[in-house]
């Protein structure tokens, strides 16, 4: 029985989901170098001094324990253009470094996707906090890099179960 306080997790979904968001990828590796990632909506800034972020990463998905290991991760801020790689790695794992172009990040060397992203922030993880099926990442961010002028990349956006483009 559903206890009266809480809300049923469709109507939840359907909250949440009138709220459109940027999205993002969220990569890193492992020891090996194997490349893992994530198709993010669930993206905040936390602090400007140190410059810190956060994503929400899902438990049961195979990339928070990778991350959480190599204690790094790189933000793939996406413009219009990267819906293939939304699609991409919000799909099965096996396929989503084989469809999507990308090269290792400047200072971390974890995958960037560069033809995607309009930008990069390559971040060191401070923090993992549990909340309910997800995981709380926060991460200093320890470099940024622009792919694309802000003036030729409009965001990419995902609400109301589709994507959509920041108009420039």
């Amino acid at each position: 029985m559903q206890d009266e306080l809480t809300v049923a997790r469709d109507a939840f979904r359907a909250l949440m989901g009138s709220h459109p968001g940027g999205v993002a990828v969220i990569t890193t590796a492992d020891a090996d170098g194997n490349p893992y990632g994530f198709t993010c909506t669930a993206l905040c800034s936390v602090s400007l001094d140190p410059p810190q972020l956060l994503v929400c990463a899902g438990n049961t998905g195979s990339t928070l324990p990778v991350l959480a290991a190599r204690g790094s991760f790189t933000v793939n801020l996406l413009h219009g253009a990267g819906r293939r790689a939304a699609a991409a790695f919000a799909g099965p794992a096996a396929e989503r470094f084989r469809t999507v172009p990308w090269q290792p990040a400047p200072v971390t060397g974890l995958p960037a996707l560069p033809q995607d992203a309009h930008a990069t922030a390559e971040c060191r993880v401070t923090r993992l906090t549990p909340a309910g099926d997800h995981t709380v990442v926060i991460g200093e961010v320890v470099h940024i890099q622009t792919h694309t002028p802000a003036t030729e990349a409009a965001p990419l956006l995902y609400g109301m179960r589709r994507y959509a483009t920041w108009p420039v």
